[in-house]
């Protein structure tokens, strides 16, 4: 038997699955998945290194399906060669033929678009809101890089999806890190989701824009098994990342899911029995005998891959860490902006384990991150004005056992919100830090102003993971010593964390040596009248107002709310002791600290919760004190509300 029989015989075979498959789950995309299926064997069971067996195997090749909806050929080709799956590592089992008539089902491995967190270990990120596949791949291939790995990262992108400006961000920063080991595979079948693609994604044009963007281009048939061979023996040699542009046949093999308007339509259980004998019919038009689709060999890797370090990280002393980066001055002086105690904990952080890496988009000069950029250079990825590459890019580092910090303006943050979400999906242990959070800014005006980032990240945390965590912690530090123990308390904590920097230099507030915790609260000063509960930068401004406050006899409390989600009962019965009245202030739009005490509160029924954000939205101002009057929050407003609240 020849190759391109064997294959073809497999195609056949396993098409029949996907198609049976989607018509028992009664969703799903059958025609995607037979347009894929020659490239899939050829990777599966011909040209990737790796172990069915042991999907985690750092030396493995690794596949990406950026194009998620046509993950069923993925499935079948993985029970066919006996690869194992299950949400305990320690007890994989076995996915058969027979476990593909689960697919979608809620107890099932096998989800409706990849995802590892749901016991699919074979693939490194959940997909299937296009266009972030092979930002994930360029990931795991700096992880590669940075292990000393030959593992090669395949990526299957389709043809309408290259329509997503991140495919090309992605494209960039893998032509510019000369990851070469890369290979992008675009499925060029033609048809969207409502219409055919756009000349624009054709394979003409798409291979003229890769070529243009650098990278080694082949433009095939992704039906001819010979031409799919030739172009993946290019991966990993010469200078060049690799791109596969293979023309497909959307619904390949069967005439009921070929042409327009049959995307995401699984077959109805009456039409089965003609799309099987259509793949039957293949076998003749194809010139294979029936019954040859066994002979293929996979090809495992070789050698062993040292493992990363594990356990706790501890930072130094604070004194010693700011020394480290320069600022021991700053610290005597006794102010210091919560972003720069970032950059010296992220770069204490690196010091003290090698899994630490840094990204950043084009500002790590005021996210500070610079730090670790200048003494730790071949852990720190600048990956431009490309926010939606940078989350995704960590993601895929944090697949292959790195802990990444990906730092940029809390405000750009918001362009890779999706990204977020998808890499909250795979459970990704990723840190997110955004700096000039909030409207201290002040000059720079709103399209620079974090003002959505706390309710976004804080929605997150109200969500368990599937493993009794929160699916994302947030942080929000009101001085340096605050952000320093606490980027060390992310880098410690399994899963997403999203850290809110702000840039004014603000005084030390805490004991150097003071301890932080998950959901974690301090009471910063004692009264009998009123509690407010702030973070951040405002924390500042709320110790400015209640010190005029006590000028006029009015002690308050002050409780610095850091982490989300919290843990409520201290901030409660801080309220508790003031009469159950509590005020929240934060300089930011609605539904985060505030609805967070809100929403405890409403449970007990024993407090009562004020809230205030910024009541309008805001613009330059020339300075922290300008903007806070304006969207209503100087001290002075803060000590009218309070003076209005006791009334």
């Amino acid at each position: 038997m020849t190759l391109a029989s064997t294959v073809n015989a497999k195609a056949i075979e396993l098409g029949k699955h996907v198609i049976t498959m989607t018509t028992k789950a009664g969703s799903g995309h059958p025609s995607s998945g037979l347009s894929l299926a020659h490239i899939v064997i050829m990777l599966m069971e011909k040209r990737m290194r790796y172990d069915p067996k042991n999907p985690s195997n750092p030396a493995s090749d690794r596949l990406v399906l950026s194009e998620g909806h046509a993950v069923p050929i993925v499935y079948a080709v993985y029970a066919d060669v006996g690869g194992v799956a299950g949400k305990d590592p320690s007890q994989l089992k076995k996915v058969t033929l027979d476990d593909l008539n689960d697919l979608r089902e809620l107890d099932s491995v096998l989800d409706g678009h990849p995802n590892p967190a749901e016991g699919f270990p074979f693939f490194d990120a959940a997909t299937g809101s296009l266009g972030q596949g092979l930002s994930v791949a360029a990931g795991l291939a700096l992880a590669a890089r940075l292990r000393g790995t030959d593992r090669r990262i395949f990526t299957i992108i389709g043809d309408g999806e290259s329509r997503e400006g991140q495919i090309w961000e992605a494209a960039d920063f893998i032509v510019d890190r000369k990851l070469t080991n890369v290979c992008a595979i675009f499925n060029c079948n033609g048809q969207g989701q409502a219409d055919v693609v756009s000349h624009q994604q054709s394979a003409e044009v798409l291979t003229a824009k890769l070529k243009a963007f650098g990278w080694k281009v082949r433009a095939i048939d992704g039906h001819d098994v010979k031409a799919i061979g030739s172009a993946l023996n290019l991966v990993g040699k010469g200078g060049q990342p690799v791109a596969i542009v293979a023309k497909t046949v959307k619904g390949w093999g069967t005439a009921s899911l070929q042409g327009k308007g049959n995307h995401g339509k699984p077959l109805k259980e009456s039409e089965v029995p003609g799309a099987l004998a259509d793949l039957d019919a293949m076998y003749d038009k194809l010139g294979v005998p029936r019954g040859s689709s066994g002979g293929l060999r996979i090809h495992k890797p070789k050698g062993e891959v040292p493992p990363l370090p594990s356990g706790e990280i501890r930072l130094p002393s604070f004194d010693e860490a700011m020394a480290e980066a320069g600022l021991a001055d700053a610290v005597a002086k006794n102010k210091l902006a919560t972003r720069r105690a970032f950059g010296a904990a992220l770069l204490a952080l690196g010091k003290a384990d090698e899994r630490v890496v840094s990204l950043d988009g084009d500002v790590s000069n005021s996210t500070f991150a610079e730090y670790f950029a200048k003494k730790l250079p071949d852990r720190f990825f600048e990956c431009k004005i490309a926010e939606q590459n940078m989350i995704s890019a960590a993601a895929g580092l944090a697949a292959a056992g790195y802990i990444p910090f990906a730092s940029s303006f809390a405000k750009f943050l918001s362009r890779g919100y999706d990204q977020i979400e998808m890499a909250n999906i795979t459970r990704a242990n990723i840190k997110i830090v955004g700096s000039h959070a909030g409207v201290s800014l002040a000059a720079d005006g709103p399209s620079q102003m974090g003002l959505v980032d706390v309710t976004y990240f804080r929605s997150f945390g109200t969500a368990d993971d599937g493993r009794g965590r929160p699916a994302c912690v947030s942080f929000q530090p009101a001085d340096a010593v605050a952000a320093y123990h606490l980027t060390g308390l992310m880098a410690n904590v399994t899963g997403m964390c999203y850290m809110r920097t702000h840039r004014p230099d603000v005084a030390l507030l805490y004991d150097k040596n003071a301890s932080f915790e998950v959901g974690g609260s301090s009471v910063l000063r004692q009264g009998d009248a009123l509690t407010i509960v702030s973070s951040g930068y405002m924390i500042s401004v709320v110790l400015k107002a209640t010190e005029a406050l006590a000028g006029e006899g009015i002690q308050c409390t002050v409780v610095d709310a850091y982490s989300l989600p919290m843990n409520a009962q201290p901030v409660l019965a801080a309220g508790a002791k003031t009469g159950g009245k509590i005020l929240t202030v934060e300089d930011n739009y609605g539904g985060g600290l505030g609805g967070a005490v809100a929403e405890a509160a409403a449970i007990t029924g024993k407090c009562t919760v004020q809230i205030m954000t910024c009541k309008r939205i805001p613009k330059s101002g020339n300075s922290p004190e300008d903007v806070l009057s304006l969207v209503g929050l100087t001290a002075g407003d803060i000590a009218a509300r309070v003076k209005d609240i006791l009334k």
